[in-house]
């Protein structure tokens, strides 16, 4: 099953960091994920840009709006993301656990299933 690590956290202590700081929690991550990749079992991996270089389309009565900015209600933002195959939840969970030991901004990881759509393999 392949699963979605999604990282959320709060962007101003990460954006906060110094350069090196910066560097050296990157370097604990790339050591975890290098374990996944060696295995074949980690896909796309991806840091996001802070929520300033956002930007919404929203649907509003009909029309789609583009926004500025995320606009997320919440205190944690949407840093990144990891695709990772797994036997089951819990090494999804594991994986994610790693994560979070090497990383000082704390935040969270949501795991998520993933359905992967392929609209070659759909029929009419």
């Amino acid at each position: 099953m392949l699963y979605a690590i999604l990282c959320y956290a709060s962007e101003d202590v990460v954006c906060s960091w110094s350069k090196a700081q910066d560097d050296e929690v990157m370097a604990n991550l790339l050591d975890v994920q290098d374990k996944y990749a060696k295995a074949g079992r980690l896909g796309p991996v991806a840091r996001l840009l802070p929520t300033t270089a956002a930007t919404t389309l929203r649907k509003v009565k009909g029309e789609s709006v583009v926004i500025d900015g995320p606009f997320a209600e919440t205190k944690e933002q949407f840093l990144g993301f990891y695709t990772l195959e797994c036997a089951d939840l819990d090494e999804a969970v594991e994986f994610a656990r790693e994560l979070s030991e090497v990383n000082p901004s704390g935040g969270s990881y949501e795991i998520r299933p993933v359905s992967v759509f392929n609209p070659t393999t759909v029929s009419a």
